[in-house]
């Protein structure tokens, strides 16, 4: 049966349109055209007036096993494999009713997370579209080696590659720093070396394979973005010289304001359980890593929504605030939508961030303008309407049509 999206404004992933509805049928976008149009439409209706119908959002940077707790991997290390899968398809509806439809797990454990990845993506249960690392690439004592696949020297991070494209990963990570959470590691430091990148990024490519790095000081930047890297995670410490070249280049970056942000939130807030050098190294980061965003912003770099979900106090099902966050640091209300939609979809490779005929159905019906006031986006309690594939996520209707009529009264 097809459903008409009528009444209200409508952001389709890069521009806003007015006067237009979309006309979803079979789970996909079949028509957007003007109201006019759609005169004698005899089929179900959804009323978006005084409110913005926009795509649904897109997070790059997901761990769907991993709990928000103040350790996370001290309490992963604690479960069954089957406690962790159901877990995360937990977190992972959490994550569709927050109003975010895709995500793109950046490292995952033993692949337990695939299993969740196919249920949600064939459709036998209703989740985000998934797209999954497997085990992160890193060397010896380098960060991610708790659930990574700790590989040294050019022929074993190829084999390391090869490993997570036959275990049927979508995209290969690669570690090219130190990082926040990991012991003993600084974030400032490249870990692999220039050839060892290289020769990682380029084997994944060859497969077909999106490649991400986690990538926090400079050398370690400029060694992925020389070896090809398709997105640079965190980006903490950008130089000029790392901005020029990832322009050069194409390269995304996904900020993850989220991650620090909730890390020193989560300890302000009283919780001690967060390890004492995972505080430090956050606060030194912290300035630092707004900073480079901003730059690489300014500069006028592509940019990608990613969260982070699941390290300290980063929950999921709250990812869409990456959207306030960005834009309380000097990131447009429209740019902030486009990274988390058309932008972010080109950068995982799916039919979705757009809302145009032909893409996946996948919408938030945001009460209010979010391009006047970004919350009305980034905060779920704002979403009156989730929709993947043209099914039902969550519905709030009932209660927004319920406040419209005691103001109404008054």
């Amino acid at each position: 049966m097809a459903t008409l999206y009528v009444g209200g404004r409508l952001f389709d992933g890069e521009k806003v349109l007015d006067g237009q509805a979309v006309l979803e049928e079979g789970g996909k976008v079949r028509k957007v055209a003007p109201t006019a149009e759609f005169t004698g439409f005899a089929g179900e209706r959804v009323d978006t007036s005084r409110g913005t119908l926009i795509p649904g959002i897109i997070d790059c940077h997901v761990h769907s096993l991993s709990g928000a707790e103040g350790n996370p991997g001290v309490v992963q290390d604690r479960m069954s494999p089957a406690q962790l899968t159901v877990r995360g398809m937990e977190f992972m509806r959490a994550t569709l009713e927050g109003g975010v439809t895709a995500v793109r797990d950046c490292g995952g454990k033993d692949y337990i997370e695939f299993a969740i990845r196919d249920a949600y993506n064939q459709g036998r249960f209703l989740g985000p579209t998934m797209r999954c690392a497997g085990r992160m690439i890193c060397m010896t004592g380098g960060h991610g080696n708790r659930t990574g696949r700790i590989a040294d020297g050019v022929d074993e991070v190829i084999k390391a590659v090869r490993e997570q494209v036959h275990a049927g990963s979508d995209l290969v990570k690669i570690m090219a720093t130190g990082g926040v959470m990991t012991p003993g590691v600084n974030p400032e430091d490249a870990h692999y070396s220039a050839e060892e990148m290289k020769a990682g990024i380029s084997e994944a490519h060859r497969f077909h394979k999106c490649c991400a790095s986690h990538a926090q000081g400079a050398l370690g930047i400029l060694n992925a973005v020389r070896g090809g890297i398709d997105s640079i995670e965190h980006g903490i410490f950008m130089t000029d010289e790392c901005i020029q070249e990832m322009k050069e280049r194409g390269v995304w970056l996904v900020p993850t304001l989220a991650a620090v942000k909730n890390i020193l939130k989560g300890y302000d807030d009283g919780d001690r359980s967060i390890p004492e050098y995972v505080i430090e190294k956050a606060r030194r980061v912290f300035d630092r890593h707004i900073a480079s965003i901003k730059m690489y912003y300014k500069a006028g770099g592509k940019i990608a929504m990613g969260t982070d979900a699941g390290t300290p106090h980063n929950r999921h099902g709250e990812n869409a605030k990456e959207l306030e966050f960005m834009c309380e640091i000097g990131i447009s209300t429209r740019d902030s939508l486009f990274f988390s939609t058309a932008s972010a979809a080109d950068l995982m490779r799916i039919d979705e961030g757009r809302i145009k005929q032909g893409n996946s159905a996948d919408f938030v019906l945001c009460d209010g303008d979010p391009l006047a006031d970004i919350k009305r986006a980034a905060r779920k309690e704002n979403h009156r309407l989730v929709v993947k594939r043209g099914q039902v996520a969550k519905d709030r209707r009932a209660d927004f049509a319920s406040s419209a009529q005691r103001v109404a009264a008054e």
